[in-house]
């Protein structure tokens, strides 16, 4: 999507020079934006909805029979994430606006531009923390951590746990739209002062 401009002088065919056509760059933008919306909003929707309860029998005493309590998983229990549908709510409302926003403002944004680009950092950041403390979290319950007498979970809450992954893998390509915008931007004003 490049177009060629011919420089003359004097009526003589000059050089080729190659321009980045500046639709196919809006349009990126506008396509990272969305999938970075998309990404994020269902990720916050599969952990936000995660819940399962099963009957899990607990020795209390070892001489008498198990008792069958039921127990309940659900993400509120644990903060790493509760931490990941919040950023990734915060993440998708700021899609959403700077879509928006990117759209009405098309063709006139000197420093707009500049903010866009220190916030898309910010939400970037948002996101692979909170992807690296619910992948710890995660983690803990799929292996469990002998030394400190966890026992694993996802053996007994399976559908929790691969609605777990499945938000955390939304949640990543959310971030890697997040820094294919940033790529684009760098790559933008690298352009403009080349």
């Amino acid at each position: 999507m490049m177009e060629t401009q011919n420089k003359s002088s004097n009526g003589v065919r000059g050089e080729e020079v190659k321009v980045a056509n500046k639709r196919s760059v809006n349009c990126s933008e506008f396509v990272l934006r969305l999938l970075a919306f998309a990404f994020t909003l269902v990720a916050a929707i599969v952990l936000g909805v995660d819940k399962q309860t099963k009957v899990v029998p607990i020795q209390v005493v070892p001489t008498l029979p198990p008792l069958s309590v039921p127990v309940t998983a659900k993400w509120k229990y644990l903060s790493a994430f509760v931490y990941l549908v919040v950023t990734n709510a915060i993440t998708c409302s700021y899609a959403a606006l700077s879509l928006v926003l990117t759209l009405s403002t098309m063709g006139k944004k000197k420093g707009f531009s500049l903010a866009l680009i220190i916030l898309d950092l910010v939400m970037l950041a948002l996101l692979f923390s909170s992807i690296g403390a619910a992948t710890a979290v995660g983690f803990i319950g799929y292996e469990g951590n002998s030394h400190v007498r966890w026992n694993k979970v996802c053996n007994v809450f399976d559908k929790f746990c691969h609605q777990v992954a499945a938000s955390l893998a939304m949640s990543l390509l959310g971030a890697f739209a997040y820094l294919l915008l940033i790529v684009l931007a760098a790559m933008k004003l690298h352009k403009k002062y080349e």
